[in-house]
């Protein structure tokens, strides 16, 4: 039974309670289908062809161009293919771990799998890069060096992150606070 969805033009977060509150507690990051790359991806196969096609009639032409294109369209169907990713699941169990899931268009599943003993704290970060600014969840893993992101493949907005941290956070039984900046400076919040 799904408890509470949040949804943009790109995800739908969908928080799912099976078995009871304390056996396990679903959380859903699910890509909302978009009409425009469906559209793009057809158009580019139908150019494929009638590049081929134009291969084989025409014999006289620039082939050069013709196999320009050819490639350029291979190119640009197999970057609108690459990778679908259609959701990405976080499975708590507070008294085994954390389970990650990544559900493929292909069908195929990733699935990580984190003792919660090993679970120092659950991050929930800023991150900025030169072109763009996005937020991500982490989890500070006792014997690694590196910071473990829950989220490998998309990047859902804070709103979704929220719910799922604080989950994470009562399961790990670390203090979670967000500090958010207001204009008398940064506040303690829940």
């Amino acid at each position: 039974m799904a408890e509470c969805c949040i949804s943009n033009k790109r995800y739908t977060y969908i928080h799912d309670n099976k078995w009871g509150s304390e056996a396990a507690d679903m959380h859903h990051i699910v890509v909302r289908k978009s009409r425009t790359k469906g559209f793009l991806v057809y158009l580019s196969a139908l150019l494929v062809l009638a590049n081929a096609f134009h291969l084989f009639l025409v014999k006289d032409g620039s082939i050069a161009i013709t196999f320009w294109t050819f490639g350029l369209n291979v190119v640009l169907v197999k970057l609108l293919l690459q990778k679908p990713v259609e959701k990405e699941s976080v499975i708590v169990m507070p008294a085994f771990g954390v389970q990650l899931e990544t559900h493929y268009a292909s069908g195929k599943i990733i699935r990580r799998f984190v003792p919660i003993d090993r679970i120092l704290k659950p991050v929930l970060l800023e991150c900025v890069t030169p072109v763009t600014c996005y937020w991500s969840l982490s989890f500070i893993v006792r014997g690694e060096a590196k910071l473990m992101l829950v989220f490998k493949e998309l990047r859902p907005p804070v709103k979704m992150l929220v719910p799922i941290w604080k989950a994470l956070c009562a399961a790990t039984g670390s203090e979670g606070s967000l500090d958010t900046l207001t204009d008398d400076g940064p506040t303690p919040g829940t």
